[in-house]
């Protein structure tokens, strides 16, 4: 079952707020609501605040006996 295409563009959950933005070239902060809520988001990824946990393992220190 395929979505009806909206010529207009979609509608999408705002990743900053949550709010409804347009999905399309009308909108041009999309995917987001506001130029406001795109400059937040950039200014959290300037700030290194989106991390992706390292899951790599400690090593021992060489001191430490094994």
């Amino acid at each position: 079952m395929s979505t009806p295409k909206n010529p207009e563009g979609r509608m999408v959950a705002c990743p900053r707020c949550g709010q409804p933005a347009l999905y399309a070239p009308a909108n041009p902060s999309r995917p987001f609501c506001s130029p406001r809520c795109k400059q937040v988001d950039f200014g959290a990824w300037a700030n290194e605040e989106y991390r992706v946990p390292d899951a790599t393992p400690e090593r021992p220190q060489d001191d430490e006996p094994a």
